[in-house]
Formats: structure tokens, sequence, C-alpha cells
């Protein structure tokens, strides 16, 4: 059966589940999928085009039609909806991170977000400001949650353990109140708290 340019990307995600990012490399992608390493680069001239591509898959939701609603409630969709692409994967958030996001559904998204910024009242130069601050936000958020999805626990406790005699007590309140939190309920606290301070640089919002 001939390989298509989808079937690639799709095989690729897939390996991206089960081994993690560091393992893929187009000869494993290629074992994986059943055919020579070489026969991927009909499709992609190097693994940098192949990880843009799988980025451009994983955010390929972000960016649909958004409900009608105020503009808060618009972004507060927009930042689940792409925190929520980048877990479907392992590693999802490193793959992103470590793209130029040029794929279409990733403009796209970012061209939503900005439209409705200039909706609630921004200027085009500012809600592009806001927009990458945003995705910054987002990513980063989503990349600690993965990364210590895939750490013992026993790794972090240690950490703090180690230099629980030179932390203050309100940073060792604040870390474990961090560890004890729901990474789902801290995402939306600090999501809200952003759309908060958008909405303070918008006159009579």
């Amino acid at each position: 059966m001939l390989l298509r340019k989808a079937d690639v990307v799709e095989g690729a995600l897939k390996f991206l589940d089960t081994e993690g990012l560091d393992k893929l490399t187009m000869r494993k992608l290629g074992a994986a999928l059943n055919v020579h390493g070489g026969a991927l680069y009909r499709h992609f001239p190097n693994k940098a085009a192949l990880l843009e591509a799988m980025a451009n898959k994983l955010t390929e939701g972000v960016g649909v039609p958004l409900p009608e609603a105020p503009w808060r409630d618009q972004i507060y969709v927009l930042g689940q909806r792409f925190r929520t692409a980048m877990l479907a994967h392992r590693d999802g958030a490193r793959l992103v991170s470590g793209t130029h996001a040029t794929g279409a559904n990733s403009i796209t998204a970012g061209s939503l977000v900005v439209d409705v910024l200039c909706g609630a009242g921004l200027a085009p130069a500012q809600a592009g400001s806001l927009a990458f601050s945003l995705y910054y936000y987002v990513l980063g958020h989503t990349l600690d949650e993965q990364n210590q999805a895939y750490t013992p626990e026993e790794e972090w406790q240690s950490g703090e353990n180690q230099l629980a005699s030179t932390l203050s007590p309100r940073y060792a309140e604040a870390f474990a109140s961090l560890m004890n939190t729901d990474p789902a309920e801290r995402f939306a606290y600090g999501l809200n708290t952003f759309i908060e301070g958008v909405a303070s640089r918008i006159p009579h919002s």
C-alpha cells in the first residue's frame, strides 16, 4: 500500500505516544511503519519538517469556530483547547515548543485569538503581543505538567526535602500547595488571572 504523507504523520504521533519524543528518529519511525527509513524522505526532507507537520496535526482542533460568547469566555475556551490538544499526546508540549508553529492550524488559532482580542477593543499590535503571551503561558504550563507526569514523585519530594532547611516557610507552603493541586485547577486559575489582566487593558471592559 502506498504510504501517504498523512499516514506518516499519524504513525509518528502514535510512535510519540508509545516511545516518547526522545526516541523518535526517521529510522525507527520507518521500522514502525514497516518501510525503509528512506521512504519517509519522499514526504519530509528531514526530521524537523516531520516535527512541524506533527505539531500542525496536533493543533488542528484549536482554531475551529468559537461559540457565541463574551470575549473572556472565548479566550478561556481557546486556552483550554490548546492545553487539551497538547495533553492528547505524550510529549505534546515538547513537540510544539520545539517547532516554529508555522503550520496552517497554528496560524489559524493565533489569528482567532487576535480577532477575539481586537473585537474586545484592543489594537492589533496589542492583541498580537497578548496572543503570544497566552501561547507561552499555555505552552509553559503544559510542558511542566507533562514533565511532572513522567517524573517519579519521589524525585520531586527528594528535591524539596534537600532544600527544606533553606526554604522560607511561605515558599514551602506554596510549593506543597502547588504539588497537591490538580494541574487542571492550577491551569484554570492562571488562565483566568491572565484574562483578567487583559481586561484591565481594555477601556470599559
